[in-house]
């Protein structure tokens, strides 16, 4: 199609929408007031993500990345390591048990099922319920009544407690939206409801899947009060899974909380966001790839 073909058609199009506004101002309301929201915001996470960058990364230095942490380098490394298996843990525990619960609900579960309904009003109390509970919750069982002490494992589990109604519901969302004419294709090909759900149905929701998981990843990185109270705030690599240490959100509120070291708490701020966005861009590209094929 032609470039002046595509100008008349979208001259068209506008003056249309402007008779129907003419006719309805209801809509022309509804429309800027939608339009407004959109531009707030995005205005307001350029500002956040600029203002970061500002502060931060002036503060950024080499010491910042030593091995060991000291009071005077006040080294983000460990904070970086206990992170990447603080994620690792919580997401190999609520992953599994959020998709098969997912997919009991979906693909076996009657409808109508009360067990059901019962399933799926307490995941949606549990996603409305502040982290603070999830971390006294933790605190009581994981570290008091276990006696498990503040330790990584602890606090994943805890996280994974948290992250466990996210994936399940996202999980239970993507299933949904696979078309019921790829599972008829299936079983009449002959392929029993397993080989179904598992060669079909799983592999056709895996974007919204991800999309879930990335959700949980964010959140988990970006926790704070639950892992105060049951993973610890040590300030070095936890050498085993019953071991404490804190993450890059428990190190930069430890840093801005303190008073002293102000600068590199911005810092750590622009090393997280860092973090955040490029699990996000790798997951999308690898959720696009998987998508295609």
């Amino acid at each position: 199609m032609k470039k002046n073909e595509m100008q008349n058609i979208n001259c068209v199009t506008f003056r249309q929408r402007l008779r129907s506004y003419r006719k309805h101002p209801l809509s022309l309301f509804l429309f800027a007031a939608v339009s407004v929201s959109a531009v707030i915001t995005v205005a307001v996470l350029f500002f956040l993500i600029i203002y970061i960058l500002i502060k931060g990364i002036p503060s950024i230095s080499p010491s910042l990345f030593a091995w060991h942490y000291t009071t005077e380098n006040v080294s983000l490394t460990p904070a970086i390591i206990n992170t990447i298996m603080m994620t690792l843990l919580s997401l190999l525990v609520a992953a599994p048990l959020g998709i098969f619960a997912a997919v009991y609900l979906v693909e076996y579960a009657k409808r109508g099922n009360k067990l059901v309904g019962l399933v799926r009003i307490t995941a949606e109390t549990l996603s409305g319920i502040p982290s603070i509970v999830y971390g006294l919750f933790g605190f009581l069982f994981f570290v008091i009544a276990l006696k498990w002490g503040y330790s990584m494992l602890a606090g994943g589990l805890t996280l994974a407690i948290m992250i466990l109604p996210l994936i399940m519901r996202t999980t239970e969302e993507a299933l949904r939206s696979v078309p019921d004419t790829y599972r008829e294709g299936s079983f009449g090909l002959g392929a029993g409801k397993l080989r179904t759900v598992f060669r079909i149905v799983l592999p056709s929701a895996v974007p919204g899947i991800l999309a879930g998981i990335i959700l949980s990843v964010g959140r988990v990185v970006g926790e704070t009060a639950a892992l105060m109270f049951t993973a610890g705030t040590v300030a070095e690599v936890a050498p085993n899974l019953m071991a404490s240490g804190r993450t890059l959100s428990v190190h930069m509120y430890t840093l801005a909380s303190e008073g002293l070291h102000i600068e590199e708490s911005y810092a750590t701020a622009v090393i997280l966001l860092i973090i955040v966005v490029g699990i996000n861009a790798v997951s999308g590209a690898i959720a696009k790839r998987i998508a295609k094929v």
